[in-house]
Parts: C-alpha cells; structure tokens; sequence
C-alpha cells in the first residue's frame, strides 16, 4: 500500500467516501491529492509538535513544490509525479499550504470577504485542483468548483466550531455577523447557548445554503458525471446542515456527522442514476 493510500485510509473522511465512485485511474489520483490535503491539515494540526515545528514542515512543503525537494520521499515522489502528470499549478498547491499555515494562529475574520478569503485557501483551491483531476472541460466548473467549496467549508465551520475553539482558541465565523446579533466573542468562548447564537447560526446556515444553490445552478451539463464525486459530497453536506438546522445547532454538545447508511444511500443514487 502507498503511502497515499494509507493517509486516505485511515482518514475515514467525506471526501474519501464519495471518490468510490470514480474509475480507477482517477481515484488513485485523487488519493494522492487527498492524502496531500489531509498531510497539510495534520501538520497544522497536530498537537504532539511544537508550533514552530509545524510552520517549518509546511513551508518545507511549500519550498519543496515551488523550488524542488532536495531528496523526496516516496509520498512528495507520489504528489510530485500527480502533479507534473496533470499539470497541476503550483500556486494552487501552494494555497492550499498558506490556509494551513494560517490555522497555526488563531485566526479573527471581520467580514464575510475576510472569511471567503482563507475558504478559498482551504476548500476552493482544492476544488480547482480535483476538476482537473476529474477531467473537466467546461469553464463553468471552476465556478462549480468555488461556489462548492465555500458550502462545505462554511458547513464544516458550522459543524466544527467547539472543536476549533478548544484547538488554539480558532473562531471562524465573522466578527461583523457576531456583532450583528449582538453575540459576543467572549459569549462564543464560554459556549453561550441563547437565542441570539441560534439567530447568529441560523443566518450562517441560509448563507451555506445560498452557496449550495449557486453551486447548484452553475453545474455544467458537459461535466455532470466527471463532477460525480462533488456531487456526492455536496449532497451529504446538505444532508449535515439540515441536521444541525433540525437539531437547533446543539454544536457545544454534540459533534454532528452522517451515518455510513445515509451515505450509502445518496452515494447509490449517483450510482444507479
């Protein structure tokens, strides 16, 4: 087994879920790629290194893709080959690394464009690297690519923010939009749960749904099956924001996720439609 193949392994993600569907090839590339994404977000991440540590493993990452490793190992061999194979731009890769770099500082967004900014990092430039992977050749599938990768990401700053405040303090939701519900920084830390934060999660939530929309409506007829695996995860994040809407956003007290037969069942319907 690869070393890629491993990472994807174990990760157990969404993501991972949904490249099932995909012919060989393809997913054995889009592996290596999610092992690159999940290797970036663990190194930002992980608690056993020392912050300095993991800022200088991510920009020897960066330095490596831009400039060249001195001696890859056989993981950088496999995201080196994925990437000359398909052309891949660096500057995707390397946004990819610059989003992690910024999670290793506890991160504050004013506005929804500050916010929108570091998506873009983190999700979207991810998305723009798995169309080419997928064979996409409509241009309306980067904006697919961009409009789906904000839903998720903001989904998942949703689903993830008590795990965030407890790791490093992180709050990602804009300081404009906590203002405007007059629901404070300092009530986000002592996790108060009150009707101004179900408002303030209410309007998060209409926002990634108006994202899922335009998602939806720039979906390219020429790239429907090559988007197939998008797709899927598009459908299984709104299945999760739908619970945590139902659910009253118990996020403070529960870590929501979709069942593997729930799953199952979205990831039959692209297969047999």
């Amino acid at each position: 087994m690869s070393a890629a193949s491993d990472i994807t392994r174990r990760a157990k993600s969404n993501l991972a879920f949904a490249l099932n569907i995909l012919p060989k090839a393809q997913r054995d590339d889009m592996v290596v790629f999610y092992a690159f994404c999940r290797s970036m977000d663990d190194l930002a991440d992980a608690p056993g290194l020392p912050l300095e540590q993991r800022k200088a493993a991510l920009e020897a990452w960066k330095r490596g893709l831009l400039d060249g490793f001195a001696a890859p190992d056989a993981f950088q061999q496999e995201v080196l080959s994925l990437r000359d194979r398909h052309q891949l731009p660096n500057e995707l890769l390397a946004a990819i690394i610059d989003g992690c770099l910024m999670d290793l500082y506890p991160q504050r967004f004013e506005s929804w464009d500050d916010l929108s900014n570091y998506i873009w990092k983190v999700a979207c430039a991810v998305g723009l690297v798995s169309i080419r992977l997928f064979g996409c050749t409509d241009p309306a599938s980067a904006r697919y690519a961009v409009a789906l990768g904000h839903a998720l990401q903001l989904t998942n700053i949703l689903r993830d923010i008590s795990e965030d405040l407890t790791n490093g303090c992180r709050i990602y939701l804009p300081g404009a939009d906590l203002a405007r519900f007059h629901y404070s920084e300092p009530d986000l830390l002592a996790r108060v749960y009150d009707a101004r934060f179900l408002a303030l999660m209410a309007h998060e939530a209409e926002r990634a749904d108006s994202l899922f929309r335009d998602a939806a409506a720039c979906l390219p007829a020429a790239d429907r099956a090559a988007l197939l695996p998008a797709r899927i995860m598009g459908e299984i994040y709104q299945v999760l924001l739908h619970q945590m809407r139902a659910d009253s956003f118990r996020v403070f007290d529960k870590r929501y996720s979709v069942s593997k037969a729930r799953k199952l069942a979205i990831f039959s319907k692209y297969l047999l439609g």
